[in-house]
């Protein structure tokens, strides 16, 4: 139903623009998700990670409900969790349209969104507004593109100071291609810096009287060997709980030859299906398994989310796989969990 009849016509709005058709699913899903009564679909097997109890192993990923727009809707998907963002200190219109590709022949996207977002003021207001959610709620952070890369660490601090009490894990996006400078913050050096200063602020909150709450770090698939390993070392002195693999590809493997691959911005879906399993494999032989993997990238069938799954990974998330195969994808990787 879903390839046959919905895509078709998601793929029509907007005369093709991919974020009109990205807008009016969340404007769906958002009215959806006012229906009382909404059942949860069956998630797969509860799985504990990193402190968290999840009823499904399959999520959301960031970028597809940036402000927390339909979160009342995403478990009647057989999402077991959701991780919205990336949100910014700043409100930010993010890059001028249009910044959304689809590559449909080979169900890949390319994006330059840029943290398109209300501000993660706006976001609190809205998750406070909401009340408990019932199932685990993963909050990505970014920065703003106004903020210099010397007062990086203040913005992400004030986005994790304002939200703190509302997610179940925070997310460290120091790893999207479309902030200028951004992809420098996974220097040891620079990386150092802000996960000490948010583990303090962390610290700080939860003697405040709320709970600590994980922190992880997404990365990017395109660092070598040697980088990611520089970067677990620091992870792990610095004690973060865990790393999302991977984040979009700044290459363009097998797809070099499609007439908007010249386009700026991070490419998803099936061309990083390899290189988000190789990088989840090497993460999880580099830490023994000590350090929990959420795996994403490359998700188009059961058989993907399973190899992350085999290659160490902990729990998994979708997003170019939803706009390609539709919500039945959820359902499916849900039943094949063991």
């Amino acid at each position: 139903m879903y390839s046959r009849v919905v895509r078709p016509v998601l793929f029509r709005l907007g005369k093709g623009d991919a974020e009109v058709a990205h807008e009016r699913t969340l404007q769906g899903l958002r009215l959806l998700g006012r229906v009382p009564g909404l059942a949860r679909w069956q998630t797969g097997p509860e799985r504990t990670v990193f402190g968290v109890r999840f009823p499904g192993p399959v999520g959301l990923a960031a970028g597809m409900d940036k402000n927390g727009l339909a979160l009342r809707a995403w478990p009647a998907l057989g999402f077991g969790f959701v991780e919205v963002g990336t949100v910014t200190a700043h409100p930010q219109p993010g890059n001028p349209r249009p910044r959304l590709f689809r590559l449909v022949e080979h169900e890949a996207v390319i994006n330059r969104m840029g943290f398109n977002n209300l501000g993660s003021e706006a976001l609190a207001a809205r998750l406070a507004a909401y009340g408990p959610l019932g199932y685990p709620l993963g909050i990505s952070i970014g920065k703003s593109k106004v903020t210099p890369l010397e007062a990086a660490v203040e913005d992400y601090v004030t986005s994790l100071h304002r939200l703190y009490r509302y997610g179940d894990y925070f997310a460290v996006n120091v790893s999207s291609p479309n902030t200028p400078g951004l992809r420098e913050l996974q220097d040891a050096r620079h990386l150092r810096e802000l996960l000490t200063a948010l583990h303090a602020e962390a610290a700080a909150l939860s003697v405040g009287g709320l709970a600590g709450k994980p922190i992880l770090v997404k990365i990017a698939p395109d660092l070598t060997s040697s980088a990611i390993d520089e970067l677990l070392q620091v992870c792990t002195d610095v004690g973060i709980a865990g790393i999302i693999a991977t984040n979009t590809t700044i290459g363009r493997p097998g797809v070099e030859a499609h007439p908007v691959a010249a386009e700026t911005g991070g490419l998803s879906g099936r061309p990083l299906t390899e290189l988000a399993a190789k990088t989840v494999a090497h993460i999880h032989a580099e830490t023994g398994g000590a350090l929990p993997i959420i795996g994403v990238g490359g998700i188009l069938e059961p058989a993907d989310a399973a190899r992350l799954f085999d290659a160490g990974a902990s729990l998994v998330q979708v997003y170019t796989g939803l706009i390609y195969r539709g919500p039945g994808l959820v359902r499916r990787i849900n039943r094949g969990v063991t």
